[in-house]
């Protein structure tokens, strides 16, 4: 079972991010700041869902929390500052859009660059302990395929309709053969046998 909040003094915002590990497209990040008494038997670390249950979330997310946001930084950002540098952008962005001004985070990870003045807890595997950071997650992915279904279709040879970018052996195979598109991140290295390979439908 998730728990509701990391503390209950302050107003608590859970951030995340979707798309670190892919070789096109930006890094979307989320926050979201939910009820105290939000619960929810199925919202879980957005990876260990189906694509139709994450939907179903997102809009029970946006109906029922206090404040929402999504952001992203793009492929030529990511190449500019690197891809930790652009998750913890991301998450500022998101942290900016918010109608409601967090007073504590909470953040998926071990690392974060400090917003502003308020203060933050990182915790590994957050999006799987805490609520409000499993729901930026299901935000964050969401919306990150949803863009990459969108772009898909300017390039469809590169299968991220189905691959949202990530390094599926389908999809190195096709930047090796065609090359980048505008969207790719150029700093990545596409051959690198070490690099996590991906299966397709993701």
């Amino acid at each position: 079972m998730l728990l509701a909040r990391y503390q209950f003094d302050l107003i608590e915002a859970g951030c995340d991010e979707a798309g670190r590990g892919c070789l096109a497209g930006p890094v979307f990040a989320a926050a979201v700041i939910l009820p105290h008494n939000f619960e929810h038997e199925l919202l879980n670390d957005s990876k260990q869902l189906s694509d139709a249950v994450r939907y179903q979330l997102r809009k029970e997310i946006e109906e029922k929390a206090i404040a929402y946001a999504i952001a992203s930084v793009d492929n030529v950002e990511i190449d500019e500052i690197n891809i930790l540098n652009a998750s913890f952008l991301a998450m500022h962005r998101a942290i900016d859009k918010l109608h409601l001004k967090p007073e504590f985070l909470i953040i998926d990870g071990n690392r974060f660059n400090k917003y502003q003045d308020t203060p933050h807890q990182c915790i590994v595997e957050g999006d799987a302990k805490y609520l409000s950071i499993a729901a930026a997650s299901i935000l964050a992915k969401t919306y990150r395929d949803d863009y990459m279904k969108q772009i898909a279709e300017e390039h469809p040879e590169y299968n991220w309709h189905t691959n949202k970018g990530y390094p599926t052996i389908k999809h190195r195979n096709t930047v090796l053969e065609l090359g980048f598109t505008p969207y790719h991140r150029r700093t990545f290295t596409v051959s690198k046998p070490q690099l996590t390979i991906f299966p397709e439908g993701l």
